[in-house]
């Protein structure tokens, strides 16, 4: 249990450096453009420590849901001090601006690369070049679930076996639907009991195609529940060399290519958190939680918990490298208050001027940001209703990795 603890505390202090390390992107940015930073700061609300040293004061608020960069003349709107004025961002050229608005995504981006890049070459990373098409490791017979653990004994090659489909064929679509992972299979066929269903397989270098008759068996769902469901009796083959170490030059590549792997999965993550909402407002109330579902900090600090308790760091560090990409690439989202909002308007600001231009007129004024306010607001009350719920669900009804 006393590991457990230490894996809460270091994943706790590992969230609270990713974020320290963003602001810390927008401020290096910043200062080497010379523009003036008057507070950086983690957390927000109330100030539990500070100090200054220069123009700038560094601190710890009470509130630890991120952190900010206080930077002078974000907005035109703002008030300068003449001293202040020839520092402001606002006065600065527009590829500047966006150079340290992205210098917290760029520090994230490139944490989470150094990161995963001593796992390849520690204890290994799952293997950007090793061939994941689904394949068949074993052609078997179908029976009922007798309960979560136990499958009923039968004889026989089952459905797939009677219509053709050997070990070592590699699954490519069912009914037309491409198949990324065996998953995918398992899912399609359990909602088809009795029905036929087309399983298109490359064998030996030819594609063919076979008629599956989908067997009615009885299978429990995520519920406990027993259902009607359908199987087709085959097994997945192991993925060869599925994790792999790697020496320190060849890793670099390989972490890059890894690393595209995890932007683009963490990229459908996003595009899903919105439809993921609702179910964790049931888990507050008893449902079962999705083990795909989001995370607070809280969340992700137990399950890091869990990890180190099991001695399972590689997977601990990677969560954190995780981490980094979600924070990179939720921030680049174009709407205020985040990182994403401030670029789309000086980008807006740099189009508007550019078609002012052709038409032989002066560059516009600077997008007030008064009139964004109603936006922001929102954004950020929906923002902090929507982290309230998930804390919450995380404390109630945590996520369990290991049940």
């Amino acid at each position: 249990m006393g590991s457990y603890f230490i894996g809460v505390f270091l994943f706790a202090l590992g969230i609270a450096a990713t974020i320290a390390l963003h602001e810390l992107g927008h401020l290096l940015a910043a200062r080497s453009f010379g523009m003036r930073v008057r507070r950086y700061f983690i957390g927000f609300g109330p100030t539990l420590w500070s100090t200054k040293k220069g123009h700038t004061e560094y601190g710890v608020a009470a509130l630890p849901l991120g952190g900010f960069c206080d930077i002078a003349g974000m907005t035109a709107q703002e008030p300068l001090t003449p001293e202040e004025a020839p520092h402001a961002m606002v006065n600065k050229p527009w590829w500047q601006r966006i150079i340290v608005l992205s210098g917290g995504v760029l520090m994230n981006m490139l944490l989470g690369f150094v990161i995963l890049y001593f796992i390849a070459v520690s204890s290994g990373i799952p293997n950007p070049y090793a061939d994941r098409t689904p394949t068949v490791g074993e052609v078997a017979c179908t029976s009922d679930q007798i309960d979560a653990e136990t499958i009923d004994d039968c004889t026989g090659i089952g459905p797939a076996g009677k219509a053709g489909i050997k070990v070592g064929d590699r699954l490519l679509a069912i009914d037309g639907h491409e198949m990324e992972t065996f998953m995918d299979l398992r899912d399609y066929v359990f909602t088809r009991p009795g029905e036929d269903v087309e399983i298109l397989v490359e064998r030996g270098g030819q594609q063919h195609t076979f008629t599956v008759t989908v067997d009615p068996v009885k299978r429990m769902n995520p519920r406990g529940e027993m259902v009607d469901a359908g199987a087709v009796g085959l097994a997945n083959a192991p993925v060869v060399d599925a994790v792999k170490t790697f020496g320190p030059l060849e890793a670099v590549p390989a972490t890059a290519k890894f690393t595209g792997m995890t932007l683009e999965a963490t990229v459908e993550g996003l595009i899903k958190f919105p439809s993921k909402i609702p179910g964790v407002v049931a888990s507050i109330f008893g449902a079962e939680r999705d083990m795909e579902g989001p995370m607070s900090v809280v969340g992700a600090s137990r399950t890091g918990g869990e990890l180190v308790e099991r001695s399972l760091w590689p997977v601990f560090w990677m969560l954190l490298a995780q981490l980094n990409f979600f924070l990179a690439l939720f921030n680049i989202i174009p709407l205020p208050p985040l990182d994403g909002g401030h670029i789309a308007v000086v980008l807006y600001e740099k189009m508007r001027d550019f078609f002012r231009r052709l038409r032989g007129k002066p560059a516009g004024a600077p997008v007030n940001y008064d009139k964004l306010m109603p936006l922001t607001m929102t954004m950020a009350t929906i923002l902090l209703t929507i982290g309230v719920i998930v804390i919450v669900a995380d404390v109630v009804n945590p996520i369990r990795l290991f049940g």
